[in-house]
């Protein structure tokens, strides 16, 4: 059988939820419904999913966990659900880290800086003073570019993410009525 057709029978057939379904109930769908069935508000899950992917686009490797707990604090967030979210978008991370990185350094009118992922883990493994010495302003356009552009998205996932979830909570809220 060839995977096409297979994945259309599970697109099909609900008898079982294909690989990708299973996946996104665990990862997703499990862990939403925990939160707002533990009474946390709808309007703080929808700011939490907000944040997450806009956290995850920080242009810093290895710093997002840090960022997570930090804004999670302020914001009064459940933070592992944060964490927990924030990692579903990893992909994002990574790719577009040379996007704000150069968009940083276009804003400020400077040269851009050769970018190689290997070239740039091996000159920080060689000498991590260095490394930063060389490329700490450039990470600072990336950053000044993620909290430039960034915060509008957070707005945008905020309303789309309310609005899911409050149509999910009053589905659910009608479900119980017609049951009781």
């Amino acid at each position: 059988m060839s995977p096409t057709i297979a994945l259309s029978q599970d697109l099909t057939e609900n008898k079982s939820p294909s690989r990708f379904r299973r996946i996104w109930n665990r990862l997703v769908v499990k862990p939403i419904k925990k939160q707002l069935t533990k009474g946390t508000s709808v309007e703080k899950v929808a700011l939490t999913m907000a944040v997450a992917p806009v956290i995850s686009a920080f242009p810093v490797l290895g710093t997002t966990n840090i960022l997570s707990v930090i804004v999670g604090y302020i914001l009064k967030l459940n933070i592992p659900f944060l964490i927990l979210f924030k990692s579903l978008f990893y992909a994002l991370h990574v790719g577009l880290i040379l996007v704000f990185i150069r968009t940083g350094e276009n804003l400020n009118g400077v040269e851009n800086i050769p970018f190689s992922i290997p070239e740039l883990l091996s000159k920080f493994k060689a000498d991590p003073t260095q490394f930063a010495k060389d490329f700490g302003m450039t990470a600072l356009y990336g950053i000044e570019a993620w909290a430039l552009i960034t915060p509008w998205f957070a707005v945008l996932f905020y309303f789309i993410f309310l609005r899911i979830l409050k149509k999910y909570q009053a589905r659910k809220n009608l479900t119980k009525e017609q049951s009781a």
